[in-house]
């Protein structure tokens, strides 16, 4: 598993992330054990959760994916192999049960930092992240941004500062921040050189074949500042593997189950994801793994979180570090991508 360097830190992770967000919900504690068993085998040592999880996001079911990872880092005593990514929940309709409402305060986040380092019974996190931003901005599939003097938001000064208290008490080691915009990335750099708090290690933003916005204003920022992405859903909720394809509905599949995740789902992006998979099939490729190879292959990346609810997903992901594109078929890729340009933002 090749590895690279999470930000100007010395710590190298994995090419490929285990994403967690199923655990609780698609996946059971024993299901989710096979996965990390299997996936640290193979050389994965970053593994990503979040507060909120699993997803979607219920009050009966939020911190559980941290409590299944922190029971399997108490079990085998893997915790110094690993990189573990955490993230505090921002604010957003739905989550009165979390803090009565999250944000990004100062109390908020410590708050969040403490009881996520219960569940996951650890002294520390590796990488701790806010999860979306506490205004209004262009994420969770907006392309366009509409301005609000009026709103009601919490200074990214007063985020950082305390990200920079968590780190000055060792309960983190670095920080990221996650569905950011260029200039909110660019904030958080600008006000760390101010004041002489942490840099932003990584940024977690979606990036696929089916949305590839990452590339117009975060991809120099990445590269430049050395903040590098944590690609996530790199396969489009499943869309890019091709099972959905020709109106069918997989059980048990993310997409049967929750309406919520509409995001991939238009006639665009279905026939996107047709003309991808057709590709893959051509040169000998699952349409899984042509789509991940395509994110690995990315130089402003810094990890592809993959996530799988069964072993034989899970295996298929893994090995897509071992695939390397031709330089013919990146050409083919670029033209399906210049016919069907971010077709689900």
């Amino acid at each position: 598993m090749q590895t690279r360097k999470l930000g100007r830190s010395d710590i190298d992770v994995s090419l490929i992330c285990l994403g967690t967000m199923t655990w609780g919900e698609q996946n059971t504690e024993q299901e989710a054990f096979e996965q990390l068993d299997y996936a640290t085998s193979v050389g994965v040592n970053f593994i990503d959760t979040a507060e909120m999880y699993p997803v979607p996001p219920r009050a009966e079911t939020q911190g559980l994916t941290e409590t299944f990872l922190g029971n399997w880092l108490v079990q085998r005593g893997r915790r110094d192999d690993l990189v573990i990514a955490s993230k505090v929940t921002g604010p957003g309709d739905g989550f009165g049960y979390l803090r009565s409402g999250p944000r990004l305060t100062r109390d908020h986040i410590i708050e969040a930092c403490d009881a996520s380092l219960k569940r996951l019974k650890t002294d520390y996190i590796d990488l701790y992240q806010v999860h979306w931003p506490d205004r209004n901005a262009n994420f969770f599939g907006k392309l366009g941004y509409h301005h609000d003097p009026k709103e009601k938001s919490t200074p990214i000064e007063e985020t950082l500062e305390a990200l920079n208290e968590l780190v000055q008490a060792g309960k983190i080691r670095h920080i990221g921040i996650s569905n950011e915009t260029p200039w909110g990335a660019m904030e958080y750099l600008r006000l760390a050189e101010k004041n002489g708090w942490p840099r932003i290690a990584s940024i977690q933003n979606p990036y696929s074949l089916l949305n590839r916005s990452f590339e117009a204003g975060m991809a120099e920022i990445a590269h430049r500042e050395q903040t590098g992405l944590l690609a996530y859903s790199p396969l489009a909720f499943g869309m890019l593997s091709g099972k959905y394809m020709g109106g069918k509905w997989p059980e048990k599949a993310r997409l049967t189950l929750y309406e919520r995740f509409s995001r991939y789902t238009n006639e665009r992006g279905a026939d996107a994801t047709r003309a991808y998979a057709e590709l893959a099939w051509l040169k000998g490729l699952s349409p899984a793994q042509m789509a991940l190879a395509y994110v690995n292959s990315r130089s402003f990346l810094t990890s592809n979180i993959i996530g799988a609810t069964n072993m034989e997903q899970l295996r298929e992901n893994l090995d897509s570090s071992n695939v390397n594109l031709s330089q013919d078929t990146l050409e083919a890729i670029e033209a399906i991508h210049q016919e069907f340009t971010y077709p689900c933002p």
